[in-house]
């Protein structure tokens, strides 16, 4: 059940979606999400009076540490990392009271105990009428162990009960290839029914992916031409400019195509290339998407080096200072194989796409920050315009996902002057300058969404399963023939150059972001 709330803060009135009362239990509450991300997005929700009236955080981790302490941490991550600033004394004040933290082990009985007494003392309190959202912010391993629990100390309700309801949000990865991700969903499934299972992506939660579905349906212009009939091919880049950090142990295990392209870089492309759902329910998206990932053609074992690059970032220059390679990184191997790159060439077989390439690149240390999503319409026909001062350039639809949220179309102009020069001029839109603030933060819109029960921006099972059916063949292959040429591109450059060379043997290139 949900209802509509017109939010008083904003210069124009608008409607939100904000669930019923409701108990947020964070396990892993300690580590950096929790701190960057979970809690300052349940801060600005209430801020923009997207929170129910009746609700509490109830933070549940392994180190000991008082209500009070949690709430002190609490306030320094919201003054830090909190996009509202600065930080409202009298909202915090409030918000603060329903903060809350338990210390337990995530396999002990007892602290599942504490948990379900202690819940249903704030039930009393505050009101939250015995609902219950469960974000596991923990490493994978602990998934199946934290679900049984909660199922065993009945925490988590029936899906059919109608009185109060729980739902469970996992963060991603969710397996490590199709054999693990299909033992999880059967551990899962065991206690939780699909529609209690939120598999979140904050790629999802992104304002301009959002935006897509309305973009492509809601503009008669751009739908009618995104076919094979006008669109020569289609990137999609997720680039950083930094590296591993201290996240070196995890990064051995897992891997650029684990870890970006499995799921972030293909729940885009299922966005850009599905059919028109039949509605907006999140089972008609979730089906097109679906569809999509089903229709891309598989790459032959004997091929993978041809649709595939890999790669791992050596020593170079960002910002203008030194960094130091991948395997010089604390807790990575002075040997490894792992990729911090990895560049895919992959094609749809469905009527709309028939040989039309979709080419996906994710990578660490390259020269700036950004997520996009860039559409290569085909030159225009006939012998007017190819060459000379009145050669013209492809058009180039690109839609922004970080930073900088926005669309941006190039479209070819004749400069003004006596002379006949065409000159491409960009029209731009983006989302801060036009709307007058800053989207809001993935996490805010995702966190909300689930307390609504609307799983339209998270992950369904068979959408995760047919994306590992795909890379997992790339990742054993990988595995088997390992590149003795790693480290192969310096940090601050845009990837090994086999990366460039697998576009231009068919006459393309990556487009210059």
């Amino acid at each position: 059940m949900t209802t509509t709330f017109i939010n008083p803060l904003t210069e124009a009135n608008r409607s939100y979606k904000i669930a019923e009362s409701c108990i947020l239990v964070i396990f892993g509450a300690t580590g950096d999400l929790t701190a960057r991300k979970l809690v300052p997005a349940l801060y600005n929700l209430a801020k923009d009076g997207q929170l129910p009236g009746h609700f509490a955080c109830v933070g549940f981790a392994r180190r000991p540490k008082s209500n009070d302490e949690f709430r002190k941490e609490m306030e320094d991550a919201i003054t830090r990392f909190s996009r509202s600033k600065p930080i409202d004394q009298q909202l915090w004040k409030n918000f603060r009271e329903k903060l809350f933290y338990l210390q337990s082990d995530f396999d002990e009985d007892a602290g599942y105990d504490e948990l379900n007494k202690f819940l249903s003392k704030l039930d009393k309190q505050l009101g939250t009428k015995g609902n219950r959202v469960f974000y596991l912010s923990v490493q994978p391993s602990f998934f199946p162990t934290i679900v049984e629990k909660l199922s065993q100390h009945h925490l988590i309700y029936p899906p059919e009960m109608e009185k109060k309801w729980s739902r469970v949000i996992i963060e991603k990865p969710f397996g490590e290839d199709t054999q693990s991700a299909v033992k999880l969903q059967r551990e899962l499934t065991q206690y939780l029914d699909e529609e209690q299972i939120y598999r979140i992506d904050h790629y999802l939660g992104k304002e301009t992916v959002q935006n897509l579905l309305v973009f492509r349906f809601g503009n008669s212009i751009f739908e009618s031409i995104w076919n094979n009939r006008y669109i020569d091919n289609v990137q999609i880049t997720v680039a950083e400019e930094i590296g591993i950090g201290t996240r070196g142990r995890f990064w051995e295990e897992a891997g650029m195509l684990r870890d970006i392209v499995q799921n972030h870089v293909m729940q885009l492309l299922s966005l850009v290339a599905m059919e028109p759902p039949t509605s907006l329910h999140a089972s008609s998206i979730h089906d097109e998407k679906v569809k999509v990932l089903e229709s891309i053609r598989p790459i032959p074992e004997n091929r993978i080096d041809e649709f595939t690059i890999r790669g791992q970032y050596g020593p170079g220059y960002i910002d203008g200072e030194l960094v130091k390679g991948y395997r010089q990184e604390d807790n990575v191997n002075p040997q490894s194989m792992i990729e911090t790159y990895a560049a895919l060439q992959l094609y749809i077989d469905n009527w709309r796409w028939t040989d039309v390439p979709f080419f996906l690149r994710a990578g660490k240390r390259l020269p700036k920050r950004a997520t996009e999503i860039a559409i290569s319409f085909k030159k225009v026909p006939g012998c007017l315009f190819q060459s000379g001062p009145l050669a013209v350039d492809s058009n180039n639809l690109v839609i922004r996902i970080q930073p900088d949220e926005g669309i941006s179309f190039k479209i070819n102009c004749k400069v003004p002057a006596l002379n006949n020069v065409i000159q491409p001029v960009k029209m731009d839109f983006r989302y801060g300058s036009y709307f007058g603030s800053a989207p809001p933060e993935a996490y805010e819109r995702l966190i909300c969404d689930c307390m609504a029960g609307d799983n339209t921006l998270f992950a369904r099972d068979d959408e995760v399963l047919m994306s590992w059916k795909l890379l997992t063949p790339v990742l054993e292959y990988w595995k088997a023939h390992p590149d003795f040429h790693f480290p192969n591109y310096a940090s601050g450059t845009w990837g090994p150059e086999s990366a460039e060379e697998m576009l231009k043997k068919q006459g393309r290139h990556w487009r210059i972001i």
